[in-house]
């Protein structure tokens, strides 16, 4: 799960604890619904692109041999990966669709309003969808953004209480936690059905390496050709579900939009001016808005995959091994290897059956490793700590594992410039056998098992595959993690980080402390692994 600056939370994570604590009290709270019967004009993404600009330099970009593939490029850093986004909305001349799980109030969030304001006048249909769980305090924003022209916005799943903290509408909602738990965690941007932003990213500051306090290590992947359809097709799927609300029939509708425009433009006036670019990214290549200006973009052609959950899962009927959900079909996948399986996730909570099968694939010649968050760089130590509890049976099995270490990645300045933050892993990717890349929403976890529902790209080559594990060793494997090992006597974790040609080794935990394990091991005892 995702983060709200600054504390953390999930909905079942940070704010769980209180919310059960509360529960009994606020049962006999009265209660207030979602309305019933709210219209929702059903739309579909816009066909008759072959004709945009987008669509040309797709063409151009695309060998005529690989026409029937799709072409795909990796977005490893912030920089580049807002200003992907920044760029096609303003190539777009059709539809701009974007859906995501947090889009914070802060200036990536403006500003990538803006863009789609700007996008809206140009006549450009804009339609933005938004899981509603962290939008406190931003009703006001979004319905000034949905009056303008060309402009719509819907809320997934919305909570029935609208006032207050985040965590005051969830102990208002307690009567709904059933319904308001499952979260639509789907990222995509699509531009003109045509190019497309996927990947793990919300949008917020620490998303693109725009925080000051901390930012996320992260991945999207850029997407044209036939993928992009599949893509805007499960858009549409959410876009016209029961479960997607228009905002005014959530917070009402606002009487005077010429003056809720206005408001709108002076919230808008403090982002003047285009944020800086890296000369290049890590991968040596110019951005994405040069190479749209160029008229050609970098891509890997490759057979590919869309997987998503339906939007239904938030009903709460999906066990663990369901059949058809994102995290089922990616677990296939993986447990197809015949040689190497890497993961990076992280929210990483194997279980006693993940970590069965992690044994059983080991025992085939299979190796296994796994990027996660160390306790010091973690954003949801209840999530830590229930991983902790798997970190000895992994390796006895042989597993690799690895930590990210929060001031570890800011010395090691992999995978994005940190200046005084410090580093958190957000990236949720696996490569199997150094050929398929699965790159998405999906965490490793119970929670993206059957609670919230995930989007991930299933990619079939052995380039990018190479890529992006590159990146993955560069941003965590060696430069800024911990490489966990067994004591000698197999009983205990060391904690092993490279210092030049030499080895420091700890035993004890970074990041961790006696008080902290404590608290955490007494919210454990009321906080289940499938409400992490």
């Amino acid at each position: 799960m995702d983060r709200i600056a600054p504390a953390a939370g999930a909905p079942s994570r940070s704010l769980v604890a209180a919310a059960w604590a509360c529960a009994l009290a606020l049962a006999l709270q009265a209660c207030a619904g979602l309305p019933r019967d709210v219209p929702r004009a059903s739309s579909v993404a816009v066909t008759d692109v072959a004709d945009t600009p987008l669509a040309r330099v797709v063409e151009a970009s695309t060998p005529e041999a690989k026409r029937t593939e799709s072409g795909f490029r990796v977005l490893p850093t912030g920089d580049y990966s807002f200003d992907a986004r920044i760029a096609l909305a303003r190539r777009a001349v059709k539809s701009i669709d974007a859906q995501y799980y947090q889009l914070y109030s802060d200036e990536i969030g403006h500003r990538f309003l803006r863009e789609l304001r700007d996008a809206a006048a140009r006549g450009v249909r804009v339609r933005l969808l938004i899981d509603d769980f962290y939008t406190a305090g931003q009703d006001e924003l979004f319905s000034e953004f949905a009056v303008h022209p060309n402009v719509e916005l819907r809320l997934f799943n919305p909570l029935p209480s609208r006032a207050g903290t985040t965590t005051a509408r969830v102990l208002a909602s307690l009567f709904e936690f059933g319904r308001i738990n499952h979260r639509m965690h789907n990222k995509l941007f699509v531009a003109d059905n045509t190019v497309a932003v996927t990947g793990g990213r919300n949008i917020g500051d620490e998303y693109f390496m725009h925080g000051t306090a901390s930012n996320f290590i992260d991945m999207d992947v850029l997407c044209s050709g036939a993928v992009v359809r599949d893509l805007s097709d499960a858009f549409d799927r959410y876009w016209n579900s029961d479960y997607s609300y228009p905002i005014d029939s959530i917070v009402g509708r606002i009487d005077d939009p010429a003056a809720a425009r206005l408001r709108f433009d002076a919230r808008l006036q403090r982002y003047a001016g285009e944020l800086p670019l890296q000369e290049h990214d890590m991968l040596g290549r110019p951005s994405v808005g040069q190479e749209l200006q160029a008229g050609c973009l970098t891509l890997h052609h490759a057979p590919a995959e869309v997987l998503v959950d339906t939007p239904d899962k938030v009903r709460g009927v999906t066990t663990p091994r369901a059949e058809g959900t994102v995290s089922f079909n990616a677990i296939t996948l993986m447990r197809s290897a015949r040689s190497e399986v890497m993961m990076a996730s992280p929210y990483f909570i194997p279980g006693e059956r993940g970590v069965e099968l992690m044994r059983d694939a080991v025992a085939n010649g299979v190796r296994m490793s796994v990027l996660t968050n160390a306790a010091d760089a973690t954003d949801e130590p209840m999530v830590h700590f229930a991983y902790a509890r798997y970190r000895l049976d992994l390796l006895r099995a042989s597993v690799s594992i690895y930590e990210l270490g929060g001031s570890l990645v800011q010395h090691a300045n992999a995978l994005g410039v940190f200046r005084s933050s410090f580093g958190r892993l957000h990236a949720k990717v696996a490569l199997i056998d150094r050929r398929w890349v699965i790159v998405g929403s999906m965490n490793l976890d119970a929670r993206s098992a059957r609670a919230n529902t995930e989007m991930s790209v299933v990619i079939d080559n052995f380039t990018l595959a190479n890529e992006v594990l590159g990146l993955v060793e560069r941003g965590g494997g060696l430069a800024g993690a911990y490489r966990l090992r067994l004591s000698g006597d197999g009983e205990r974790i060391e904690w092993v980080v490279r210092d030049g040609e030499r080895e420091v080794v700890t035993t004890d935990e970074p990041g961790a402390t006696a008080l902290s394990r404590l608290w955490l091991w007494m919210l454990s005892s009321v906080i289940t692994e499938d409400l992490l």
